[in-house]
């Protein structure tokens, strides 16, 4: 990772704590997911091929969700990152603080993004049912919509973040 500024610039120790935290909110989202949908849309707790696959599902690989969360911490940095560090009173180091921030708002984000019903068939289908081939691709292509809708922006690989203009 090239750095442009100085070291203990805030988004590159928020970066760092959002690259660490991966795996680990990765994970939960799907955990979470398979949760709220058995919850949700099963409440009466009748067995079919579905909530059978949905239960038996063993979180192991989380690949095709890393864009979608390397994605949503760009969106945070967007609407939270400044380069200004905070003057913190309470003991916690800066790395700290901005892991506990950003997977306390990690996991309320995951709680509205689950209400929508195309997120949820779109995370379900990228691990639960885990598609080979086109379906995956269209999937994939559902969340990151999903985070232009949501968020009202655009992500590009070159210009970084674009707030969308409505007309």
């Amino acid at each position: 990772m090239i750095q442009k500024y100085f070291p203990l610039d805030k988004n590159y120790i928020l970066e760092r704590a959002q690259l660490d935290t991966a795996q680990e909110l990765t994970i939960y989202l799907v955990d979470f997911a398979k949760k709220f949908y058995l919850e949700q849309y099963n409440p009466l707790g009748i067995e079919d091929d579905t909530i059978r696959a949905i239960k038996s599902h063993q979180t192991a690989y989380t690949d095709r969700l890393e864009e979608f969360y390397r994605n949503l911490a760009g969106v945070y940095r967007y609407k939270f990152g400044q380069n200004q560090l905070e003057l913190l009173f309470d003991g916690q180091d800066h790395y700290q603080k901005y892991t506990s921030d950003w997977s306390s708002t990690y996991k309320e984000w995951l709680v509205d993004f689950c209400l929508k019903p195309n997120f949820l068939k779109a995370v379900l289908e990228l691990t639960v049912f885990y598609p080979e081939g086109r379906k995956s691709e269209l999937a994939e292509n559902r969340m990151k919509a999903f985070i232009h809708q949501h968020f009202e922006l655009k992500i590009y690989k070159y210009k970084g973040i674009v707030k969308m203009r409505i007309a």
